[in-house]
């Protein structure tokens, strides 16, 4: 049969046919720069730990962080970001830890620009959680999170990682105003070269258990974080912690969890002309890579999520994918 009729002129598959004019066309694309590396550490000698609840992501110890450090610049990422997984016997109920200049996050900053100098950089997470024998963010009294008391010490925290060589201080732990106040005592101890990325929006979420059993405050935790987290209901609310962390000095933002509130990266970026990062958190890890695990899906849909970011607007993508990047974006 021959079908007859009017065709349109611009026959949109016509870019389509062919694998370079794809290539050609394609409005976003993925490369190494467009991650960050998240690296767990523990104490130890020689130790490489697998996370049960987090299948192909490892604690490492000190001593032993050369090899993803090396995959990771091999594959041009621009940043680490260090999480520690603290001994609970140096858990209380301040979360003094924090402020040891020989903790753990002290110890890797000053091993890694020893060997790698400026080759890549690191981001520090500045929160209580991995310290505090409560497992919150922030100091505790009477079931309440202590605003402005935890911000005393979360300044001191971040002096001290900025004094041991951290190039982007990242506050998460969700207080009221302490973009601004960190960001003014960085400046007056001689930090104003230092870079601070906000946890401006940080959702109250149930995606993050893997990420808390990683660093070893799950068991620990007393109650919940909604006080201080985000409700996963509200829109208008993340645009105005992003307004005000903007306000307060940040030079970076970030949306998390990643993937459930992809509406809020394109919200806060359409908003804001400021760079947005993403953290594809442990629990979307987790619900990914047991699927691919059990050959439900591929590591293409992988890229295909990572990519829905990027067309998000976001500038980078904390994901604890970016040690596999040379299986994933090939």
């Amino acid at each position: 049969m021959i079908i007859t009729g009017k065709y349109p002129n611009l026959r949109m598959r016509r870019a389509r046919k062919e694998g370079w004019s794809r290539r050609l066309v394609r409005e976003n694309t993925l490369s190494g720069s467009d991650f960050v590396l998240p690296i767990f550490l523990t104490d130890g000698i020689n130790k490489k730990q697998e996370i049960k609840s987090m299948k192909g992501v490892y604690r490492y110890s000190i001593d032993n962080l050369s090899g993803i450090i090396d995959r990771a610049i091999k594959n041009k990422i621009p940043m680490l970001a260090l999480f520690p997984n603290t001994n609970k016997k140096l858990k209380d109920i301040n979360g003094s830890e924090a402020l040891n200049e020989d903790n753990l996050v002290s110890k890797a900053i000053i091993k890694i620009k020893k060997k790698y100098k400026n080759k890549i950089g690191i981001m520090c997470d500045v929160a209580l959680d991995p310290y505090t024998s409560h497992g919150h963010d922030g100091l505790l009294k009477k079931n309440e999170i202590l605003n402005d008391e935890t911000i005393k010490i979360l300044i001191k925290q971040s002096l001290l990682q900025a004094q041991m060589g951290c190039d982007v201080i990242a506050p998460s732990d969700m207080m009221d105003g302490r973009i601004g106040e960190i960001r003014k005592e960085l400046d007056k101890n001689g930090h104003e070269k230092i870079q601070i990325l906000s946890y401006a929006v940080k959702y109250s979420s149930s995606f993050y258990g893997p990420f808390r059993d990683a660093v070893g405050s799950k068991s620990s935790l007393k109650g919940n974080k909604k006080t201080y987290q985000m409700d996963y209901g509200n829109v208008n609310e993340a645009l105005r912690e992003v307004a005000l962390d903007i306000k307060e000095g940040a030079d970076m933002v970030m949306v998390k969890p990643g993937l459930p509130y992809i509406d809020i990266i394109k919200e806060v970026k359409n908003n804001f002309k400021i760079p947005v990062l993403a953290y594809q958190v442990s629990g979307e890890y987790s619900l990914l890579s047991n699927a691919i695990n059990n050959k439900i899906i591929n590591n293409e849909s992988v890229y295909e999520i990572l990519m829905s970011f990027k067309r998000a607007g976001a500038n980078a993508i904390i994901t604890y994918y970016a040690d596999y990047l040379d299986k994933i974006i090939k």
